[in-house]
């Protein structure tokens, strides 16, 4: 069943379905964020939605931006031209460096999330992280990091980019490319 995606609290995509309901395949399950910095523009629309959808309460942006505490945002735009975000690598350090596994791999995506609840804010992730794309939350006292809005089925900095300089593309090992 594919739906359009109308919600009226963001830009529809254009000439993009979501998938609602349907089982992933293998290849659909391993894929990241690409970014390509000639398309972003700086405008920060990937971050706005990002910490509006994953971290705020109201899940709505008008009252998001009032919240306390600000939702911070998994996504961050370096610069005027290049949103960051985790690369989920092949072999993350991240995981190696936490302590107490709150670093995990998801078994069917593969994607590298945090495990809040079991945080012991040691920063460790932080530390090791070789895009310095893991951040401690000032008010929760947890590692903070994007993972590809894995519980949301789409990630909405892909979804909201107005120049679809975010993308959601298969997985590669960049040891392999270089």
């Amino acid at each position: 069943m594919y739906v359009e995606d109308v919600s009226p609290r963001r830009t529809p995509l254009i000439g993009k379905r979501v998938i609602f309901g349907w089982e992933l395949t293998k290849e659909e399950k391993l894929q990241v964020l690409k970014v390509d910095p000639k398309k972003c523009t700086g405008c920060h629309q990937c971050e706005l939605w990002c910490g509006t959808e994953i971290a705020s309460l109201t899940k709505e942006l008008a009252e998001a931006v009032v919240e306390e505490p600000q939702p911070v945002p998994r996504v961050y735009v370096e610069g005027k031209k290049l949103a960051l975000q985790c690369r989920h690598c092949v072999e993350a350090p991240c995981l190696d460096a936490c302590p107490n596994g709150t670093m995990r791999r998801d078994p069917e995506t593969e994607l590298v999330y945090v495990h809040e609840p079991t945080c012991i804010a040691c920063w460790m992730c932080v530390m090791v992280c070789p895009f310095g794309i893991i951040n401690p939350s000032p008010t929760y006292k947890v590692a903070i990091k994007c993972d590809r809005c894995r519980n949301m089925g789409f990630p909405i900095c892909a979804e909201v980019c107005p120049t679809q300089a975010i993308t959601v593309e298969p997985r590669q090992d960049y040891r392999k490319v270089f």
